[in-house]
């Protein structure tokens, strides 16, 4: 796979969100927590050269909230596309809507939900082995990045294509 053929795909859960009384999920804000991590987030996509030509983002709050931390931190702007479809996504659901992802895109930033994502994840990394793909197994926590190596085109991403090279789960400090 040559790097003009090369796409990354980075993988968000949102960040740790609230649970208020009489508030529904689709609406449910970012914690304490939350609000710490998900600058950490975007911190660490920032130093590691994963800024994003596009994010794909679910349209609840609290991945809204966390895309707005996390923006902040990367110093440069993206397009941003809030996509109800994510809110609730089955691993196919998502892979669905990362295919429609424009060619030109190369570095594509998907925010959304647990047990999706882990899922989606899971079935582009394949039968891989290693201590991301192991993490990614285990556990997908509150404001999680995978990153996976995509070859080709996004239309033609397929189950097991994708090789994951990246998994980790920034924290912010209290104050």
């Amino acid at each position: 796979m040559s790097a003009e053929d090369s796409r990354r795909l980075v993988v968000l859960r949102h960040a740790k969100s609230a649970w208020p009384d009489g508030v529904a999920d689709h609406e449910r804000p970012l914690a304490p927590r939350g609000r710490r991590d998900a600058p950490a987030a975007g911190r660490r996509l920032r130093e590691t050269d994963c800024l994003p030509d596009l994010v794909v983002c679910s349209t609840a709050r609290r991945t809204r909230g966390t895309w707005d931390l996390v923006s902040e931190e990367l110093g440069t702007a993206a397009q941003v596309v809030h996509d109800e479809r994510l809110y609730g996504a089955s691993a196919a659901e998502l892979l669905g809507v990362v295919r429609e992802t424009p060619a030109h895109v190369r570095t594509l930033l998907l925010i959304g939900h647990n047990p999706g994502v882990q899922d989606l994840v899971l079935t582009l990394a394949g039968r891989a082995e290693g201590h991301a793909l192991e993490r990614t197994r285990t556990k997908f926590p509150t404001c999680a990045i995978a990153v996976l190596r995509v070859p080709g085109p996004w239309s033609g991403l397929e189950p097991g294509a994708a090789r994951l090279t990246e998994m980790v789960v920034p924290r912010g400090t209290k104050p």
